[in-house]
């Protein structure tokens, strides 16, 4: 039924050009295959899944190698429970350690010791060896600066700063 105001043009949906559907289905593509390559090469190097290294390294470039549950979740855009389940599996190879938060009985801290650290060590040249071959090597400087802006606005975009958002770290 079409109300006064919607024209019946308006509650169709605006499918994607002949151009866009290319675009579209190639950064499906590129992704995966990326997402698939970067894990194999993990799982073979260090015997984890890419989201596992980027969870070390994000807690590797914290101050102290510590960072709120809540916040590691938000910066690697994972749900707490998705977390929860990763960083219960990096304890148990000793590279993370759970702290309770003084100032906040229901938080804790996820930490990184040092054999995480060490983890870290042995497998960043091979998983940057990785990447660079992936990506880098592949495009010119310009294509580089070009692929950065696009993510940053597709990733801007995704992420509304307004109360209520659905976001992964906050489900």
């Amino acid at each position: 039924m079409t109300t006064p105001s919607t024209s019946p043009s308006e509650r169709e949906p605006r499918w994607l050009t002949a151009g866009e559907q290319l675009v579209w289905r190639s950064y499906l593509e590129a992704a995966t295959l990326l997402e698939d390559h970067l894990d194999r090469q993990l799982q073979r190097d260090a015997g984890m899944p890419h989201m596992y290294y980027g969870l070390l390294v994000k807690l590797g470039e914290s101050p102290r190698r510590r960072l709120r549950m809540t916040e590691l979740a938000r910066s690697a855009k994972i749900t707490r429970s998705r977390l929860s389940h990763a960083v219960a599996r990096l304890e148990k190879n000793g590279w993370v350690r759970r702290e309770d938060c003084p100032s906040d009985k229901r938080g804790q801290f996820a930490v990184l010791t040092d054999e995480g650290v060490a983890v870290l060590e042995r497998t960043a040249p091979g998983h940057v060896a990785a990447v660079r071959q992936a990506v880098f090597e592949r495009l010119t400087p310009e294509q580089q600066e070009s692929l950065g802006e696009i993510m940053r606005i597709v990733a801007e975009g995704l992420q509304p700063a307004g109360a209520g958002a659905d976001l992964p770290w906050l489900r």
